[in-house]
């Protein structure tokens, strides 16, 4: 199975929105570079601490698709804080799984549910419920590298 990239996006903190860049670079035991949780000041950082779900964070368009349409919602890619949005890949099928994008080597770690602390932001307490398994997959850093959008995803 290959999917595509949609979009690349980092935040350089908890509080700025989400940018939509080219390229990202992703560092083993730190993250994507120029991203709130490389510093370790994301949201959920523990200060100190490497936490490898921590890493990089990804999601379906799909989902986000069917989100909208059956809410009549608008929320977009950038609203839900993740940092690669992919289509054409079953992420939940890739926890405990290492994956490839372009010449980065990923391991699947855990969906990312979506939590109060987004729901708030958003300002829509919808997402709480209904992108429960469907709101992306906290992934690690295996082997570093840089990803464009042109970088394919290999299972």
């Amino acid at each position: 199975m290959s999917g595509k990239i949609e979009n690349l996006l980092i935040s350089q903190n908890p509080n700025s929105t989400m940018q939509e860049v080219t390229q990202i670079v992703l560092e083993e035991g730190k993250g994507i570079y120029g991203d709130r949780y490389y510093f370790q000041e994301g949201t959920f950082s523990n200060k100190g601490k490497i936490e490898v779900d921590r890493d990089v964070t990804l999601i379906e368009i799909e989902k986000i698709d069917a989100f909208n349409t059956e809410y009549s919602q608008s929320i977009s890619a950038m609203d839900l804080r993740r940092n690669i949005v992919v289509s054409n890949c079953n992420l939940n099928n890739l926890v405990d799984k290492e994956f490839q994008i372009g010449n980065v080597i990923l391991k699947g770690i855990r969906l990312c549910e979506p939590c109060k602390y987004l729901a708030d932001k958003l300002d829509n307490q919808k997402v709480l419920s209904e992108l429960v398994h469907k709101a992306g997959l906290r992934a690690q850093i295996i082997k570093g590298g840089s990803i464009d959008k042109t970088s394919q995803i290999e299972i």
